[in-house]
């Protein structure tokens, strides 16, 4: 297992070229972005367009397909990177690069001229992923035997859907999707559920009210509407009633991709804090040499490792299962990454004092950015259950 912990050359040449995109693109934009009142306009094309010139939006998919061929421990330190300069623009690539992947393994081979070829080809091409429902979050993950709202009925070659999705990431830009919905009523999501491929514009499915959310807002969450939309038997993925196999299947790094974006916050506050106690002087000499603080900036680092390291492993046994992959993986690194990082952060705000409740000195982005994955991609709680369900009592 010593590959986890020990970065190839080829790894550091990527690492090092995301943090120059980060620094050149992300950072000088990221305050105003987020500081815009209406959340459609957190969202900028321009840095969607620099990363597809800097080979990041298509990266995760293989060289045949024009990608680098990057393995999903490569793709999580890429996504980590990205969430130190911003949270927004991590999830807006963790989410297109872990689609990507799954589009290459489980479309087939029209549907991946129909899709694929295209994603790749437009530079502004960013991927959504479509399962949550007002009434559905937490139910699917655990999962409870219940059912998606989002349902289709039988219709000569193809299915009509009714119905909508909210909280979906990217899903006011992109151009592509994958859709969860219900295809046999009288069964739960687990047997009776079915992923269609859409893309934008398609009839009968259009995009609602954009969420204004507290944090991470340089990554759009919008609703999403199904009116009468009929979608063609060939746009089934994988088997029809067999969606959240194919979703099993083709997924297990997606947790480990949403705790790297969450621990890229924690890193940016573990670096501001400590930065400010190196400078800052209380008591007659720098915050660093008070015991408390030391100690304080010490534990931070122990739990950002400690994060880093679990992320670690679960993405490089998504991609080498024979290893000793645990489903517990699929749940438990994203818990433990975005607690620690809320953890960081209030410490983040206390260190800084008074100057910390000033937006001006920028922990205030972190603390509302550092809030969202208590929730985002798996309330905590539900995903502590769906880890117990995986486990031997």
């Amino acid at each position: 297992m010593e590959e986890i912990f020990i970065q190839t050359e080829e790894q550091r040449a990527i690492l090092e070229s995301v943090r120059r995109f980060v620094e050149e693109e992300v950072t000088p934009r990221a305050a105003m972005l987020d500081s815009s009142p209406d959340p459609e306009d957190g969202f900028s094309w321009e840095i969607v367009e620099a990363a597809d010139a800097f080979g990041l939006r298509t990266m995760a998919l293989s060289e045949d397909y024009g990608g680098m061929g990057t393995d999903s421990l490569t793709t999580a330190m890429v996504v980590e990177e990205l969430g130190k300069g911003d949270l927004g623009i991590s999830v807006v690539f963790a989410q297109t690069l872990k689609i990507a992947q799954i589009m290459e393994k489980a479309l087939n081979e029209e549907q991946k001229q129909r899709a694929l070829i295209p994603f790749v080809e437009d530079p502004r091409a960013i991927l959504s992923i479509c399962i949550t429902e007002p009434e559905n979050a937490s139910n699917y993950l655990v999962p409870y035997p219940s059912s998606f709202n989002t349902k289709a009925e039988k219709q000569g070659d193809g299915w009509v859907v009714n119905g909508m999705k909210h909280f979906i990431s990217n899903s006011n830009r992109s151009r592509f999707f994958l859709v969860f919905v219900q295809t046999d009523k009288d069964k739960p999501f687990t047997e009776g559920s079915t992923c269609f491929l859409l893309e934008r514009g398609h009839p009968g499915f259009t995009v609602g009210r954009v969420h204004d959310k507290m944090g991470e807002r340089l990554a759009n969450n919008s609703e999403l509407f199904f009116e009468d939309c009929f979608i063609p038997d060939e746009n089934v993925v994988g088997q029809v009633n067999g969606g959240l196999k194919t979703l099993g299947e083709f997924f297990p790094q997606s947790n480990a991709y949403a705790g790297a974006s969450i621990l890229g916050v924690a890193v940016a506050c573990y670096e501001k804090s400590l930065n400010w106690a190196q400078n800052r002087v209380q008591g007659g000499k720098p915050l660093i040499e008070h015991d408390g603080i030391r100690a304080q900036l010490s534990e931070m680092k122990m739990l950002i490792d400690a994060s880093r390291a679990y992320i670690h492993r679960a993405a490089y046994l998504a991609d080498h299962q024979e290893h000793g992959w645990d489903p517990t993986l699929g749940a438990l690194p994203k818990v433990m990454a975005s607690q620690a990082a809320w953890k960081i952060a209030t410490w983040t705000l206390e260190i800084h004092g008074g100057h910390g409740y000033m937006k001006e000195a920028g922990v205030e982005k972190l603390l509302r950015d550092a809030a969202a994955f208590l929730h985002s991609d798996g309330v905590n709680r539900t995903l502590l259950l769906r880890a117990a369900n995986f486990m031997e009592w």
